[in-house]
């Protein structure tokens, strides 16, 4: 049993009634404690001189370890449990996100001109020139966000319906990080030609589409499809946004050991979209010698049973993990929990670089190699170097739309990298620093301004 550490994710609020007098709330907060339960607000709802009623938040380390901390609280004598809340499901609950008109509809006249008959002449200027309905619709700043729910998070092959709560929280992120609208497209179906061809009827609507948890090998192929049959940018967060901040973060990781992206041996654990992608832009980025596994070991030219992608990255050696850890320099994990041992870590080359990003449980946990390793990074936010997303995908759409970019190339993903990592300066630097947070509110124009630079220099920018 891997113990976690109690985050958000697993939050609940607790509405006890305690006798008003000394003691009473200490020995609530105290049974939580016990449990290992982690505090948050509290907060006093209603007092009279006998009885306090009480909220109080806390953060759990799963529904069981959160089921555990309740009992612990009902057990108290004189202590009335009134409520449990889950936070998580109620901040779901009605849906995130909700669409909002930006001009307000005071008379017959501003109704004339929002909608009939005055619209009828925006109408007619779009037909005559289609290139208006950039700078007289929402167009220029709309992103669909298309799955098929094959992939949800690393949960598996959910579905359309269960993959809606992931599509509007990326919904919330692009607009709260780079104030782009965006809207969940949660496909009931799964096949390839459908999906392209629905995504392309629905294009005139959006200025860019991000593919999210669909399923390999597949999601290699819509995308490509969709890249040369559309004039949109088409990017798929889980390929190149877990590579671009991968990447950044590996630039940084290899200053604080000296070392060149050249020169190390680096493993991949997993051959899936986002292992795939890593490799290819780690090779675009200059690396030579990449080992790339998936569970039954290293991507070998002597296996028959390797897809299109993975024979792309098949060596000579074969073997196990255990084995092509041996000697690196770097290991990056989007696998599955657990796979990797202390002993494994021990067997790399001085100074390795683990990024263990299998979420929510990683490959690896920190705490058992944090003495042997130089840096060490996860998906998870709770420990230091997360590799998040967010860095990338809200910067890279904001650049791709304002400069009207056609598609989006691999230069672009470099320099979104090199753009990330640059805003983590050298007396910042450090083993547990190697990335920004996503909350540093210059990742989005930095990133943007990065991206529309590659997109001019690769002549895909049409302003």
């Amino acid at each position: 049993m891997i113990h976690l550490t109690p985050n958000p994710s697993f939050s609940l609020t607790i509405r006890v009634e305690v006798p008003n007098r000394a003691g009473m709330l200490a020995s609530v907060t105290q049974a939580i404690a016990s449990v290992g339960g982690n505090l948050g607000e509290i907060t006093l709802v209603e007092q009279n001189r006998k009885i306090s009623t009480r909220d109080i938040s806390i953060d759990a380390a799963s529904s069981e370890h959160a089921e555990q901390i309740v009992q612990a609280v009902k057990a108290l004598p004189d202590i009335q449990t009134i409520d449990v809340y889950d936070r998580t499901f109620n901040l779901h609950r009605g849906g995130k996100i909700h669409m909002q008109s930006k001009l307000p509809l005071h008379n017959q006249g501003d109704l004339a001109m929002a909608y009939t008959p005055g619209v009828a002449r925006i109408c007619n200027a779009i037909a005559q020139d289609p290139e208006q309905v950039y700078s007289l619709t929402i167009k220029s700043n709309m992103v669909a966000i298309v799955t098929d729910g094959s992939a949800v998070l690393g949960l598996g092959n959910l579905g359309p319906e269960a993959a809606l709560p992931v599509m509007e929280g990326k919904a919330m992120l692009f607009k709260e990080f780079a104030g782009i609208d965006a809207f969940p497209i949660c496909l009931a179906t799964q096949d390839t030609d459908t999906i392209i061809e629905i995504v392309k009827n629905i294009a005139p609507v959006f200025g860019g589409v991000n593919l999210e948890d669909i399923s390999a090998p597949r999601c290699f192929e819509i995308e490509a499809r969709l890249r040369q049959e559309m004039d949109i940018p088409v990017f798929h967060d889980d390929q190149h946004g877990t590579a671009i901040v991968s990447l950044a973060a590996l630039i940084n990781a290899l200053k604080l050991v000296n070392k060149s992206i050249e020169d190390v041996r680096i493993v991949i654990n997993g051959a899936g979209a986002a292992g795939v992608a890593i490799a290819r832009l780690l090779r675009k980025a200059g690396a030579k010698t990449i080992l790339m596994c998936d569970s039954k070991g290293i991507l070998s030219t002597t296996r028959p049973d390797l897809t299109e992608q993975k024979r792309e990255f098949a060596v000579e050696a074969a073997g196990t993990l255990a084995g092509a850890m041996s000697g690196s320099d770097v290991f990056l994990g989007v696998s599955a929990p657990g796979v990797v041992t202390p002993d494994m870590v021990r067997s790399m080359a001085a100074n390795p670089i683990v990024m263990a990003m299998a979420n929510p449980i990683p490959e690896i946990q920190p705490e058992l190699v944090m003495d042997d390793v130089a840096v060490m990074a996860t998906g998870r936010s709770d420990y230091p170097n997360q590799i998040n997303n967010v860095l990338a995908f809200p910067g890279v759409f904001r650049g791709a739309l304002d400069c009207r970019a056609s598609t989006i190339t691999a230069n672009m993903y470099l320099e979104a990298a090199s753009a990330i990592a640059s805003l983590v300066n050298a007396t910042d630097l450090d083993r547990e620093h190697i990335i920004p947070s996503v909350f540093d509110e210059r990742v989005v124009t930095v990133v943007a301004a990065a991206v529309q630079r590659a997109a001019r220099q690769d002549g895909v920018a049409r302003r």
